[in-house]
């Protein structure tokens, strides 16, 4: 693994450790403030907007029953100042899978966008492997 694919990995974590934390301020500090960001939360419409984004994230921390989420199966992908890591998000009551988008703002990787969606069953139990060619 590359530095760059470990310092993505390090704030794919603390992307993370800030949501579990419910530390608005750090998630605060973890998205992008001079791109447009985005979030698309299971079930949610698309998320627009810095304001908006992070109100989004208010509200699911703030809400009745947060989640307690923990990140697996890390996957960094590097492109220039921009990379995602796919990641596999573990609930108490099942598992997501998740794209988080980054680029770098002064120096450090910052959240453009995050997407999380539910995983069949099945496709949670298997191992992630290289694609079948039909």
């Amino acid at each position: 693994m590359t530095g760059d694919e470990r310092t993505l990995i390090e704030a794919n974590r603390a992307f993370y450790e800030a949501f579990r934390g419910r530390d608005l301020s750090r998630l605060d500090k973890l998205w992008a403030s001079e791109h447009e960001v985005a979030v698309i939360h299971p079930g949610w419409a698309a998320v627009h907007g810095r304001g908006e984004v992070l109100e989004s994230w208010r509200r699911i921390i703030e809400g009745p029953s947060p989640p307690d989420i923990r990140c697996s199966a890390e996957r960094p992908f590097l492109m220039g100042d921009a990379g995602f890591v796919i990641c596999r998000e573990l609930l108490g009551g099942g598992e997501l899978i998740a794209t988080n988008v980054f680029v770098r703002e002064d120096g450090e990787w910052r959240l453009v966008h995050h997407q999380a969606g539910p995983v069949p069953p099945a496709a949670a139990a298997e191992e992630p492997g290289p694609p079948t060619v039909h």
